[in-house]
C-alpha cells in the first residue's frame, strides 16, 4: 500500500515536470521559427535583427517566469493535497503505531463519506481494530495467566516445572516448602539430593517407558513424586512437570487402618477359637457335667465378649460414617451422674470397692446428647472399677467452671504408665492387655467415649501416677446452642 502511494507521487511530479518542460520547449521552438521566419521575410539590419532578438528573449523570459509562477502554485497545491491526503494520514499511522507500542488505546477521526477515505485511513482503522482485539486477548491471556497464578500459589500439592535441560521455569509456595528447594536449583541437584533415581531425558523422551512416579521418604514426611513430560505449541518435548504430594496423612491412616484390621481380626479370633476349642471338646469327648458347665460358662463368656466387641465395633463404624444422629436436649448433669453412679454400686460392691458422688456447686443444664454423655460416664466408671483392686475408692464429683461443667472420676487403682497416656484414647490399645482380656474389656471403650465427647464439644483429660490411681476430667460446655 506505502509503495503504490509512492509511485503515485512520483507520477504525478513526473508528470508536472514534463508538461511544464514541454511546454517550455515548444515555446522555445516556436519563438525560433518566428525568429528564422521574420529574418527570411524581411531584409534586416543587423541592428534590427539583435533588437528582435531582444524583444523575443525578454518575451521568453516573461513565458518563463509565468511558467515558473504557475508552477509554484500547482506545487504548492500538490503539497496541500498531499499533505491532506497522505501526509496527514501516515503522521495519524506514525502516531497510532507509538501508541500501540506504548499500548494506549488508538484515537481516530472517522471520515462520514467513505468515499473520502483513503488507504492510509482504512490501515489506520485497520490498526485500531486489530489494536483493540489484541488488547482484548492480552487481557484474557493476562487474566487466565493470573487464575492459574492464583490456583498454583494456594494448591496444597506441590508444582515444579522444568525445562528440557533442567531448569526451573516455575514452582509454587507449597513445593518450595515440602522439598526445601529454590528455584536456582536444576532437576539434577535436587533429585541427587534426595537419592531419587530418575532421569530427565527418559521422561521427556520415553515417558511411556520408564515409571513416572517416586515415593520420597523424609524423616517426618512421606511425598509422593509424580512426572509428567509436556509439549510445546509445536507439539514438541518441552519440558517435565513434577507434582509433590504429601501424603503423610494418608500413609498414617493406611497404617492405621491395616493395624485396625489386624487387631480386629486377632480380638475376634481369640474368642473364636476358645469357642470352638471348648465346643469340640464337648463334642469330641465324655465331659461330666461339673466339666460341661465350667466349659459352657467359658463358651457363654467368650460369645458375651465377642458381641461386646462386635457391638463396640459397630458403634464406632457409625460415629466414623456419621450415621449416628446426635439428638441434644438440655438435662441436669448432676442427677445424670448421680443415677449412673448409683448403677454401678453392685459391681463395686462386689470387688470391695468404697465409691461416693458428690455434686459441688449449682451446675447450670447442659445441652449435648445426653444418651451419648451417659455411655460416656457408664464406660470411664467401669474401667476405674476394673483397675481398682479390692479395697480401694472410687470418687466422682460434679461442679461447675466459668461455662463449663465438670464431671471429675478419681480412683485409687494401678494407674497408667505416662509413656502409655497419649495413647490410651487409640482403638485396641490396652495397658495391660493381658487384665483387659480377664476383665472382658474390648480396648474399644475410651475410643467410643473420646467420639462422643468430640460429637458434644466436649473434652477429656487423664492424669494418672502408677499405683497410686487415675483422674479422669470431662469437661462440657452449658452454654446452650439452638
Amino acid at each position: 500500500m506505502v509503495k503504490s502511494i509512492q509511485i503515485k507521487i512520483v507520477m504525478v511530479f513526473m508528470i508536472l515536470g514534463i508538461v511544464v518542460i514541454t511546454g517550455l520547449g515548444l515555446t522555445f521552438i516556436y519563438k525560433l521559427n518566428y525568429i528564422n521566419t521574420q529574418i527570411d521575410a524581411v531584409e534586416m539590419t543587423s541592428l534590427q535583427i539583435q533588437q528582435l532578438l531582444t524583444e523575443q528573449i525578454e518575451e521568453i523570459r516573461k513565458i518563463i517566469y509565468v511558467s515558473l509562477v504557475i508552477f509554484t502554485i500547482l506545487i504548492v497545491i500538490l503539497a496541500i493535497f498531499m499533505a491532506k491526503v497522505i501526509i496527514k494520514p501516515i503522521s495519524r499511522l506514525v502516531k497510532s503505531a507509538e501508541m500501540i507500542a506504548k499500548g494506549q488505546d488508538i484515537e481516530i477521526e472517522y471520515l462520514a463519506d467513505n468515499k473520502n477515505k483513503t488507504e492510509i485511513d482504512e490501515l489506520v482503522e485497520a490498526f485500531s481494530i486489530m489494536n483493540t482485539e489484541l488488547k482484548e486477548n492480552l487481557n484474557e491471556v493476562t487474566r487466565q495467566k493470573k487464575q492459574i497464578e492464583t490456583i498454583l500459589l494456594h494448591m496444597t500439592d506441590g508444582i515444579v516445572a522444568f525445562d528440557r535441560h533442567g531448569n526451573i521455569i516455575h514452582i509454587n509456595l507449597a513445593a518450595k516448602k515440602l522439598l526445601g528447594i529454590t528455584e536456582q536449583q536444576n532437576f539434577e541437584e535436587i533429585f541427587q539430593k534426595f537419592d531419587v533415581d530418575i532421569n530427565l531425558e527418559k521422561i521427556i523422551y520415553l515417558d511411556d517407558w520408564t515409571s513416572s512416579e517416586k515415593k520420597l521418604n523424609l524423616e517426618n514426611q512421606s511425598i509422593n513424586l509424580f512426572f509428567a513430560p509436556f509439549k510445546n505449541e509445536n507439539d514438541r518435548p518441552a519440558g517435565v512437570i513434577v507434582v509433590v504430594q504429601d501424603i503423610t496423612e494418608q500413609e498414617k491412616l493406611d497404617s492405621m487402618r491395616k493395624e485396625f484390621m489386624a487387631d480386629v481380626s486377632h480380638e475376634l479370633k481369640t474368642p473364636i477359637t476358645s469357642i470352638m476349642g471348648y465346643a469340640d471338646t464337648l463334642l469330641d469327648s465324655d465331659v461330666d457335667e461339673e466339666n460341661q458347665k465350667k466349659f459352657l460358662s467359658r463358651i457363654s463368656s467368650e460369645a458375651e465378649r465377642m458381641s461386646k466387641l462386635v457391638a463396640d465395633l459397630l458403634i464406632l463404624s457409625k460415629y466414623d460414617t456419621a450415621k449416628i444422629k446426635v439428638e441434644k436436649t438440655e438435662f441436669d448433669l448432676g442427677e445424670l451422674v448421680k443415677y449412673v453412679f448409683e448403677g454401678q454400686t453392685i459391681e463395686m460392691q462386689k470387688k470391695e470397692l468404697t465409691g461416693e458422688c458428690y455434686v459441688t456447686a449449682d451446675v447450670p443444664p447442659i445441652y449435648a446428647d445426653k444418651s451419648g454423655m451417659e455411655r460416656v460416664i457408664i464406660n470411664i466408671l467401669s474401667n476405674a472399677i476394673k483397675y481398682t483392686e479390692a479395697g480401694g475408692n472410687i470418687t466422682v464429683y460434679v461442679g461447675f467452671v466459668y461455662n463449663d461443667a465438670y464431671i471429675k472420676i478419681k480412683d485409687t487403682g494401678r494407674g497408667i504408665p505416662e509413656a502409655d497416656l497419649q495413647k490410651i484414647f487409640e482403638r485396641f490399645y490396652r495397658v495391660d492387655k493381658a487384665r483387659a482380656r480377664e476383665t472382658g474389656g474390648t480396648g474399644l471403650g475410651l475410643s467410643i467415649a473420646k467420639e462422643i465427647l468430640d460429637q458434644n464439644d466436649s473434652k477429656i483429660d487423664v492424669k494418672s501416677e502408677v499405683g497410686k490411681g487415675t483422674e479422669v476430667i470431662i469437661r462440657i460446655p452449658t452454654k446452650i446452642k439452638y
